[in-house]
């Protein structure tokens, strides 16, 4: 069995978004060499998250305006968690409610997937870099 681990470094310009990342992750499967397997990708930041959904903009759009209205930045102050210095309270939930990682099975070198489904990182305290994990295991 084959095993591989690349990390993705991302940039986000803006405190919210989301990257697809799907391409990255397929040259990543062509690295390795393995055509039947798995393949995890993980977001390795508490504010960050990964997840499976259609390319289209305004779902993102939806996103974003969803997630802010359930976890809303401002005031920074309803947060406890920021009265460590942070001002990323709001970061921590929308990560947790978009998830830290998906995992998709790997068949004849290419992403199994199903109708529409892309991989995204999905950025909720940006304007900084952070890395994203790619695990291949299979042969």
């Amino acid at each position: 069995m084959k095993s591989y681990r690349k990390e993705l470094w991302l940039h986000l310009p803006t405190r919210m978004g989301f990257i697809n990342i799907t391409s990255q992750v397929m040259q990543s499967i062509k690295e390795s060499g393995v055509s039947e397997g798995i393949v995890l990708i993980n977001a390795m930041h508490i504010t960050a998250s990964v997840f499976i959904n259609d390319d289209e903009s305004a779902l993102h759009q939806d996103y974003e305006k969803w997630l802010e209205r359930l976890a809303p930045h401002a005031p920074t102050s309803q947060y406890l968690h920021n009265r460590t210095g942070e001002d990323n309270g709001d970061a921590h939930l929308k990560r947790q409610v978009m998830g830290r990682e998906v995992v998709v099975a790997i068949t004849n070198g290419q992403l199994d997937f199903g109708p529409w489904e892309q991989i995204f990182y999905g950025e909720f305290d940006g304007k900084r870099k952070k890395r994203v994990l790619v695990k291949i295991i299979g042969e």
